[in-house]
């Protein structure tokens, strides 16, 4: 077999540089997203082969070392099959990239891109009550900057269904607190949307705003530093109050809960609130109907009123027969 004609880092770096941003042009957020899959990958590969990262040649990545890093991340890492599809998707892109910036990779390149996704059974959406929702916001303290800023975090993503990604991406100039208030932010697919908001969040926004550096490029929720809020961090912030919550809602304790399941809650209470499931496909950023159904199937209660206004089985069929003389006279126009 032909030694692949150029380096690893460098055809990584084509990768990320070329492919993605200057010919896909793909979001911040892709991008992110593949920088952390071969983060992973590279830092496990460093600890297989005892080469850092630089040195790592692109034989090194075979299909065995990606398989061992999959199972990784499912049982070392704790991660469920989805994120691990999502890693392996991250790979897949690079290696289809490398077999036809370098043919001579071939051999290697297809053995990885043969490696198939895990299918997964997709569970019914996890979603908080609003006993529990008050529960949960009532958990930081407020006497504290940190208290006050989770605060303001949780009833946002609470209240408005921003993804994670762009809940962290939120910064000052995106917060419109005037008449017909809202939050602008890029979402997935780089779609842009405006996102309502209601009197009491408007309240907590507005103090906090008045709390920070007024510069319009600032993050809305920064870290102490200053700097954009990571995934991880907003992870670790909603463990930290859900466990708080427990203390007055163990039901808490049986759920698993994320960042997502915050807006999973959002879309939930806004479904039993009457909205309609095209509107709240445009509300949470969604481009087919079919991925708001989920939300229809968790929703126990709509299934029930769907029941309730069935006819019992015993019923005797006949037509419709108003008990009213005025509406017997409109019927028989």
């Amino acid at each position: 077999m032909r030694a692949p004609t150029i380096g690893f880092p460098a055809l990584l770096q084509d990768f990320f540089l070329r492919r993605l941003i200057e010919q896909r042009a793909v979001s911040a957020r892709t991008v992110e997203s593949y920088r952390d899959a071969f983060e992973l990958l590279l830092g496990f590969a460093e600890q297989q082969t005892g080469k850092h990262a630089s040195a790592l040649e692109l034989k090194d990545l075979d299909a065995p070392l990606v398989l061992d890093f999959l199972e990784h991340l499912e049982h070392q890492r704790g991660n469920s099959a989805r994120t691990r599809n999502a890693r392996l998707a991250a790979i897949r892109s690079f290696m289809a990239y490398a077999s036809v910036r370098d043919p001579a990779s071939l051999p290697i390149t297809q053995r990885v891109l043969a490696i198939p996704s895990k299918r997964f059974d997709r569970p019914v959406l996890g979603y908080l009550t609003r006993e529990e929702i008050t529960a949960l916001l009532a958990a930081p303290d407020r006497s504290t900057w940190i208290g006050r800023r989770d605060h303001v975090l949780l009833a946002v993503a609470l209240r408005t269904g921003l993804r994670l990604s762009e809940l962290t991406g939120l910064r000052r100039q995106d917060v419109h607190l005037g008449t017909g208030a809202h939050l602008k932010c890029l979402g997935k697919g780089r779609k842009r949307r405006d996102t309502p908001l209601d009197k009491p969040t408007v309240k907590l926004l507005y103090a906090w705003m008045h709390e920070q550096d007024g510069n319009p490029e600032n993050p809305l929720f920064p870290s102490r530093r200053g700097a954009r809020l990571s995934p991880d961090a907003v992870q670790r912030l909603v463990a930290k109050h859900v466990a708080t919550a427990q203390g007055k809602h163990p039901s808490l304790a049986a759920k698993r809960i994320t960042p997502h399941t915050l807006r999973h809650s959002c879309a939930m209470d806004l479904l039993t609130s009457g909205l309609d499931v095209a509107v709240l496909a445009l509300w949470l950023g969604h481009e087919k109907l079919e991925s708001v159904n989920a939300y229809l199937h968790a929703d126990l209660s709509l299934k029930e009123r769907a029941l309730a206004r069935r006819p019992p089985l015993n019923a005797k069929p006949g037509r419709y027969r108003p008990n009213d003389a005025l509406l017997a006279f409109l019927e028989a126009l």
